[in-house]
Order: structure tokens, then C-alpha cells, then sequence
């Protein structure tokens, strides 16, 4: 069997196999990832698409390029730091966001941030990839106009009521009137596995901007149909918000594990969380520990809980927040906190009160032929459900996670952008890439890419063991875990004074899609808990 020179993988296998056929025709890895993100806005539309925001670290070893592009979606300019403070109910038990009254927040018109992605996913090709637009953009179409089924854990998502008083998925699918055409059955349920979603507004916007670039949804003829419903319905994007916005290229977020070098997106993406748990864990002995043992998942719980403490107060858009990059990614501080960690304190992490995972991202990650390697999350945040009538796509909910409390490093300003847990990181060793991984999760993404980095570089697993084996978290004081954390374990930690919380779900803590390089062979793994593919070609 000959060895692949290249290869995709990514949560659906319609925007996979579309990245593929990309390969095939002679793209590199950015052509590769960005068709394959315009299919995933297609076929898992409440996940991201093109009015969302992301994060991708690119690396071309030939021409020594390695830079993240930053796409985040900044808040209007008609936002401000105290426009729902008198709405606030509660925070998510995980500190994924605020729980406001009439959810003006997640749901509706004022939870629209400036849509990024597009405007992320044509800077990354104008700068590096080789096919047209036009055939990058082509089978997004194509997916919009011939309709896909519902797939698994399409449905599964679909069907979430929303906890902790969250709007449920369907409050968001059946929002607008072309919501409920697109999405939902006739007596108002939301498709079920194998029924067709045909998509023919979306089709036309896409050849739109197939045909004249981002341009025409930041200031042409779709910016001013987006603004114009923005006025009629309250939204607070206008003409100058989508005109004026840019993605940032930025420097990776160096760091060491061991004997690799990390490479990740700095904030206001979730790249410094994941150096700070790597650095306190570099201390700890995990393979000895045992691979999910109680003792293991008390360091490392004990470790995410400590980021997140440190996330909570001090992370944030660096344009507004003087984050102390320096000193969080220290060796030093990390090993204060091991320390702690070794004498048994236990870590508290404020919250307003109690539990929420939002799951409303994607990831894909590429290799191609010449070593250039792409990750990429990119999300709708908690989708809106706003749809303007006629363009077909779903809009970001992105002031959602805002900080509703005037003065906080997550507060709302006209121009920010909210932290988010997105970390697709490039791993090396001895200056090759070994590790090309990111997740979709919302706060859970870096706890899922950690856990799956740790099960390549610590326990020596292959790329689909890693994606597939049980995870955990602790964005708070409590432990979750899924369900094949065995019961024996659970005890031992609720006998040392831990809340632990079973999942009933075999999956989850984000969905970490990698592929791992080992010299010339190709590991690609696709978490089971998604419905995705890893593609070789």
C-alpha cells in the first residue's frame, strides 16, 4: 500500500472528502482547508460558516512561513460595556458565557458580532493558495444546491433542549422564517438523520462571492442587504463594522513540552491556556500516573482548573486587555502551581453559579504533498439564529460570551474580541512537525486538544487512539467526565472530597481532530464522537 503524500481530516465527511478532491486537482493545504471550511458552513450550518470567526496556524516549511491568522469577531461599534448589565441571571457553570434575561445575548439580532470568517478564509488564500477562488469555493456550492442529509450527530446536536437556561438548538433553528424552511419538518421538529437540507439561497451568495471576492459581503451588494435587515430588526452591525474589519497574521505562541516545541495561537484565542497545562504538567511523571487513573486525573483536572482560574481574570483581546503573556507561559509560575498541585491544594474557580457546553464549532486540519500543514477551528460561537432572508447562512452569536459586567477583561467594547478556547496548534520535534491537532468545543477546546496532545506525546498512541480515548474536564470546581471513565475511578476521586459529574454521552469534552507526522507516514484520526473522516491522497 503506497504511503499518502497527503492528508485531511475534518468533523464532516462531505467538507473532508471536498478538501481531498482539492489535494487531488493540485491545491495545496490552505486551498485544501478553506474549501473544506466553506462545505462545513454547507452541511453542519449551526456549527460555523462564513459569518462566523476562527483561528489557523499555517506552516510552509519551503518558504519558512509560520504565522496564525486570527479571524475573531469583533463586537459592533455600537456595543458598549454596559448595555446588559441590568439582565444578567447567572454564568455558566463551565464560564462559557452569560445567562441574561429574554437571552438578547445568544439569541436574535444583538447577539451578532461582526461576521469574520469570510473575510479570514480569503486572506488566507490570497496569501498562499494556488488554485482560483472560484474552484476553492466551487463545491460549497455545489453541497448547497444538491442538499445533504442529516447526519448523526447533526441530528444530536439539533435535538439539545439548551440547559442551564440556555435557548435550546431548535429555539435557534426555527428563529427565522427561512430557519424553519431550511431545518425543520413540517410540524416544527427539527430534521431528523437521512432528511435532506437543500440550501439554494446560500448557493446563490456563494457564487456571489465566488465570482467577486470577499469584497461583496464586507461592502458591496451583500453588505448592504446585511445591514439594511440589521436597521429593520434592531442588529447592531453597520456598514463601517464590516468595511473596516480585518483578520491579524500574528507570530505562533512559542512554547517547550518535554523535547517538542509547541506552537500555537495566541490570545484572544485559547492557545496560552493550553502552554500554561502543558507547562505545569511537563512536571509530573504522567506515564507513571497511569493513562485516566484518578491520581492522573487529579493532576491534570487540578491543572485546567488552574488556567481557567488564570483565563477567567487575566486573558483576553490584547488590543484592550494587557495580558501578561510572559508570565503565564513561564516555567516558573508553572512550576508554583505544580507544586500546589503536588501538595494536594485544590484549585477554586469562581463563578457566578452553575453548567453549559456550547459545541457550535469545527476543525479541520491538513498535510500536503510538500509538508505545508494548516489547523484550523473555526465557529458560530452560539449560532444567533438569525438568517437574513434570501442570503441562506446563519449568523455568529458571539456576544454571548461577553462578560455582561462593565470593567472585567471579558467586558463588551465596540471592537473587542471575546476570548475564545480555540488552540490549533503545530507540534515539533527536532524541527519537524509531529503533530498538526485542534478541536471544536467551545470552553472545552483546549482541555480536549491537551488530553489528545498528551496521548500522542506522553502515551505514545496513534493518532485515532488519541482522538478516541475518554476525556475529561475541570473548567470549574467540579470534574466531568464522559462515560467510559470507569465508575472505580470516579469513586476514588469523590473519596478524596472531588464533585465529580458523569456525562451519559460516550463522547465529548470538545472533538479534537490531528493528524500525526512520523517521518514520512501520515497518522490522521477523526473523533468517533462526530460524524468526520481523516482522507488520505
Amino acid at each position: 500500500m503506497p504511503v499518502p503524500k497527503a492528508m485531511i481530516v475534518a468533523a464532516q465527511v462531505e467538507a473532508a472528502e471536498a478538501g481531498a478532491i482539492l489535494l487531488e486537482a493540485g491545491g495545496n493545504a490552505v486551498d485544501a482547508a478553506i474549501g473544506c471550511a466553506l462545505v462545513q458552513g454547507v452541511v453542519d450550518p449551526l456549527m460555523t460558516g462564513i459569518a462566523g470567526f476562527g483561528s489557523a496556524g499555517i506552516y510552509f516549511p519551503a518558504s519558512g512561513f509560520h504565522q496564525y491568522l486570527d479571524f475573531h469577531a469583533p463586537a459592533p461599534a455600537q456595543a458598549h460595556a454596559s448595555m446588559w448589565q441590568d439582565r444578567i441571571e447567572g454564568e455558566a457553570r463551565d464560564g462559557y458565557g452569560f445567562i441574561l434575561k429574554d437571552r438578547v445575548n445568544e439569541l436574535g439580532y444583538q447577539a451578532i458580532c461582526v461576521p469574520a470568517s469570510l473575510r479570514g478564509y480569503f486572506e488566507a488564500h490570497s496569501r498562499l493558495g494556488i488554485l482560483p477562488w472560484k474552484t476553492v469555493v466551487a463545491p460549497a456550492i455545489e453541497w448547497a444546491q444538491r442538499g445533504w442529509s442529516v447526519r448523526p450527530h447533526v441530528e444530536l446536536f439539533w435535538s439539545d433542549p439548551g440547559t442551564m437556561g440556555r435557548a435550546s438548538v431548535s429555539a435557534r433553528l426555527s428563529f427565522s422564517s427561512t430557519g424553519r424552511a431550511l431545518y425543520c419538518r413540517e410540524d416544527g421538529t427539527p430534521k431528523r438523520v437521512g432528511d435532506l437540507v437543500r440550501n439554494p439561497d446560500y448557493a446563490a451568495t456563494l457564487e456571489m462571492i465566488a465570482d467577486r471576492g470577499a469584497d461583496v459581503f464586507y461592502e458591496g451588494e451583500l453588505a448592504r442587504r446585511i445591514v439594511r435587515d440589521m436597521e429593520e430588526q434592531g442588529g447592531l452591525i453597520s456598514l463601517n463594522d464590516l468595511a473596516s474589519y480585518r483578520p491579524r497574521w500574528n507570530s505562533p505562541l512559542r512554547a517547550t513540552y518535554r523535547d517538542y516545541e509547541v506552537t500555537t495561537n495566541g490570545p484572544p484565542g485559547g492557545g496560552l491556556m493550553l502552554v500554561q497545562m502543558l507547562n505545569m504538567l511537563e512536571n509530573f511523571d504522567l506515564e507513571a500516573l497511569g493513562h485516566n487513573s484518578a491520581a492522573y486525573l487529579r493532576v491534570v483536572g487540578e491543572a485546567m482548573k488552574r488556567a481557567t482560574i488564570d483565563k477567567d481574570r487575566l486573558i483576553g483581546d490584547p488590543a484592550f486587555v494587557d495580558v501578561p503573556i510572559g508570565h503565564l507561559s513561564s516555567k516558573e509560575y508553572a512550576k508554583s502551581m505544580a507544586s500546589e498541585i503536588t501538595a494536594g491544594v485544590v484549585a477554586h474557580v469562581p463563578r457566578l453559579n452553575s453548567g453549559f457546553e456550547s459545541k457550535d464549532t469545527t476543525h479541520v486540519s491538513v498535510v500536503d504533498r510538500d509538508g505545508n500543514c494548516v489547523t484550523m477551528t473555526h465557529s458560530l460561537g452560539m449560532p444567533s439564529g438569525v438568517i437574513t432572508d434570501g442570503l441562506g447562512f446563519l449568523y455568529n452569536g458571539c456576544m454571548g460570551v461577553f462578560d455582561p459586567r462593565p470593567g472585567r477583561t471579558g467586558s463588551i467594547e465596540p471592537g473587542k474580541s471575546r476570548f475564545t478556547s480555540v488552540c490549533p496548534s503545530i507540534i515539533f520535534r527536532d524541527g519537524r512537525p509531529r503533530l498538526v491537532i485542534g478541536a471544536p468545543g467551545a470552553t472545552q477546546i483546549a482541555m480536549g486538544v491537551l488530553q489528545a496532545t498528551l496521548n500522542v506525546l506522553d502515551f505514545g498512541m496513534t493518532m485515532t487512539e488519541a482522538v478516541s480515548a475518554p476525556r475529561f474536564s475541570a473548567t470549574g470546581n467540579v470534574i466531568d467526565v464522559s462515560n467510559r471513565i470507569t465508575y472505580r475511578t470516579t469513586r476514588q476521586l469523590e473519596a478524596e472530597g472531588y464533585e465529580v459529574i458523569r456525562s451519559p454521552y460516550t463522547f465529548g469534552f470538545a472533538a479534537v481532530h490531528g493528524i500525526r507526522i512520523e517521518g514520512e507516514r501520515l497518522d490522521g484520526g477523526a473523533d468517533p464522537g462526530h460524524d468526520g473522516i481523516a482522507i488520505a491522497v
